[in-house]
């Protein structure tokens, strides 16, 4: 996640010099060199150097450690959050009782500047800070703040979870599309740029999902047996019950980092 949003404010023009990575790993620090030219360092003081945003995009089980670590180093800074499930009362504790933070749900999309990013700020958080954030989130995409941090856990399990749905739907089409012979190349381009299509047309559109998919559905044709099928094997039931089982994955998370 960290690599999409770096990826992502690059595109849009930040220069690489304004972004700074605190990363203990070695292999990952030469990766984020070779592939943004971005300051990497294992050392996070020395990362954090001249910072104002501090941005926290590890994984949960690991936050705690870090932010006792970090401390010191967030005094009068903005600490934004990435870690799915920790809640930000927890984090704050962590951070010895910091007032100012954000957290944040983005998704990998925003690598190529096509993600979206649902935030929710502790009320401590000044104005200016947000659109800060918001800023830094939309170079990534399209960002949404919510007032209750519950819709974060929600948001982790629609859109941070959801390129994976996406991407399992492509695999299909595109297995389908090679076992009906197309090449694996064009199978690929088949499945992707219909998905890619579909969410466009859905994005320009203000017609509801709904609405959109029963202009395609022509009584007695192809498309209406196709989606016979997939009613038939509850395909969208499944789809409910998988993000209703991601959303309950983040709040276990978070109450198993709170309980730390």
């Amino acid at each position: 996640m960290a690599s999409a949003l770096i990826g992502g404010m690059l595109a849009r023009g930040w220069p690489a010099s304004h972004v700074r990575v605190a990363e203990v790993d070695a292999g990952a620090r030469k990766r984020l060199d070779e592939r943004f030219g971005v300051f990497a360092s294992a050392d996070l003081a020395g990362a954090a150097a001249g910072a104002d945003c501090l941005l926290f995009a590890v994984k949960p089980q690991q936050l705690r450690a870090v932010a006792a670590t970090a401390a010191p180093l967030c005094v009068d800074r903005l600490v934004v959050s990435v870690a799915a499930g920790v809640r930000m009362a927890d984090l704050a504790r962590w951070l010895g009782g910091h007032e100012r933070i954000v957290r944040v749900m983005p998704n990998t999309p925003a690598l190529v500047r096509a993600g979206v990013s649902v935030a929710c700020a502790l009320p401590g958080v000044p104005g200016a800070q947000r659109e800060a954030v918001t800023a830094l989130l939309e170079a990534g995409g399209k960002v949404l703040w919510v007032g209750a941090e519950s819709m974060i856990d929600a948001a982790t399990a629609v859109s941070g979870s959801g390129p994976a749905y996406a991407f399992y739907l492509m695999e299909a089409m595109q297995e389908a599309a090679e076992k009906l012979g197309f090449a694996p190349d064009e199978a690929r381009l088949l499945a992707v740029e219909t998905v890619l299509g579909a969410g466009k047309l859905a994005e320009s559109s203000e017609d509801s999902a709904a609405v959109l998919r029963k202009r395609v559905t022509s009584p007695g044709g192809t498309t209406e047996r196709a989606l016979a099928v997939l009613e038939s094997r509850g395909v969208k039931a499944a789809v409910i019950q998988a993000v209703e089982a991601a959303e309950a994955r983040a709040r276990e998370l978070g109450e198993a980092a709170g309980r730390e």
